[in-house]
C-alpha cells in the first residue's frame, strides 16, 4: 500500500529550477532512498514533503492527506531528522527529548516515559543528564533521530543521516534505521553514499539536477543497464608492455575492450562471455605473465555511473566536505 505519493513535484528559486517535476511513491513499511550528489534536489524535496517549503507545482499525498493543503495534520504523523543536529547544546539529552515531546502536546508523565524509553533504545541512558554539547558526533546524531521519534510518527524523513560521523557511529545509525523498519516505520532518506543506499534501502531513486532518472530495487536497477562481462587480470611487472599490445588485443578480440590499471593489472570488458584462454595465450606470446584472473560482478556504483554519467569520485569528495 502506498503511504506517500508525489506527482510532478516542482520547486523553483527565482530562475533556478531545483526540482523539475519529479514523481515517486513510497510503500508502507519500506525504506526509500533518494541517492544523488549535493545540489541534486534531495533536501529541497524533503523540505516540500515536510512543509518547510511550498512547492512551485505538483501534488503530495501522505497517508491519504494532501500534504500541501493539510500540512498541519500531516506533521502530526511524520518525524523529521534534518541533515544537521538541531537540538539545544546547554540542555541534557533527556531534557531535549522532553522539550520536543511538549511541542506535540504530550503530557509530562508520558513524555518523560517516552524520553527514557528512547534513550535506552538508542544506547544513551548513561548520557541522559549530560548537556547535548558534550556528546560525540555519533551520539548527537542518535539523539537527533530519537527526537524525531518522540511523538511516535508513522513516517520518518531522514536527510543525510550518516554524513560527518565516524565509521562505528555510521554502523550504529544504519542498524538503528533497519531496526525502525522492523518496527513498521516507513522511512524516506536522502544520501550520497552509494553503499549506504544499497545496504539499507528497499528501493532507490537516482536524483540528478532536480530530476529522478531511475527508480527501483537494487536488483531492478542492476538489470536496467546493458549487461557487461568483466575480468580483472593481475600481471607481472611488465604492465608497460601491455599498453603496447592493447590495440592488437582489441583488434583480435573485437568484442573486448582492455582497461589498463595501475599496480600491474587490467580489466577486460565485453558485451558477451569472454574467451579467456586465447587472450591468455596471446599475452603469453608477448611475454606478459598473468598471475590471476578474476571475474568482476557489476555493482550499484557501476549502475549509478552508467545511468547518471556522474563520476563517483565526485560523491567521494562530498563525503568528507
Amino acid at each position: 500500500m502506498e503511504i506517500v505519493k508525489v506527482t510532478n513535484l516542482k520547486k523553483a528559486y527565482g530562475n533556478l529550477q531545483a526540482v523539475k517535476g519529479i514523481s515517486f511513491s513510497i510503500k508502507q513499511g519500506e525504506i526509500f532512498g533518494l541517492l544523488g550528489p549535493n545540489g541534486a534536489g534531495k533536501t529541497s524535496t524533503i523540505n516540500m514533503l515536510i512543509g518547510l517549503s511550498r512547492p512551485s507545482g505538483g501534488n503530495i499525498m501522505i497517508d491519504g492527506m494532501d500534504a500541501i493543503k493539510d500540512i498541519k495534520k500531516v506533521q502530526r504523523i511524520i518525524g523529521v531528522i534534518p541533515d544537521e543536529n538541531n537540538l539545544y547544546g546547554e540542555m541534557s539529552g533527556f531534557d531535549n527529548l522532553c522539550f520536543c515531546a511538549s511541542l506535540y502536546g504530550i503530557g509530562k508523565k508520558e513524555r518523560e516515559r517516552r524520553a527514557m524509553e528512547l534513550l535506552k533504545q538508542f544506547g544513551l541512558t548513561d548520557a541522559a543528564k549530560r548537556p547535548f554539547r558534550t556528546y560525540s558526533k555519533g551520539m548527537k546524531r542518535r539523539l537527533t533521530i530519537a527526537a524525531g521519534l518522540i511523538h511516535d510518527p508513522k513516517i520518518l524523513f531522514l536527510d543525510e543521516p550518516t554524513t560527518g560521523i565516524d565509521v562505528e557511529s555510521t554502523r550504529q545509525i544504519r542498524d538503528l534505521i533497519l531496526s525502525l523498519k522492523k518496527q513498521g516505520r516507513t522511512i524516506l532518506m536522502t544520501t550520497h553514499y552509494i553503499e549506504e543506499a544499497e545496504r539499507i534501502c528497499g528501493r532507490i531513486a537516482f536524483i540528478v539536477n532536480g530530476e529522478i532518472v531511475k527508480v527501483g530495487t537494487v536488483a531492478e536497477l542492476m538489470e536496467s543497464v546493458e549487461k557487461e562481462y568483466k575480468i580483472k587480470l593481475q600481471l607481472g611487472s611488465n604492465i608497460k608492455e601491455l599498453k603496447g599490445v592493447r590495440e592488437e588485443l582489441e583488434r583480435n578480440f573485437l568484442n573486448c575492450k582492455i582497461e589498463v590499471l595501475e599496480q600491474n593489472s587490467c580489466i577486460i570488458v565485453s558485451k558477451g562471455p569472454i574467451p579467456l584462454s586465447p587472450i591468455l595465450q596471446m599475452l603469453d606470446s608477448q611475454g606478459i605473465s598473468v598471475f590471476e584472473a578474476k571475474a568482476i560482478k557489476p555493482s550499484l556504483e557501476d549502475v549509478f555511473v552508467r545511468i547518471t554519467g556522474i563520476d563517483v569520485s565526485k560523491l567521494e569528495k562530498e563525503k568528507v566536505s
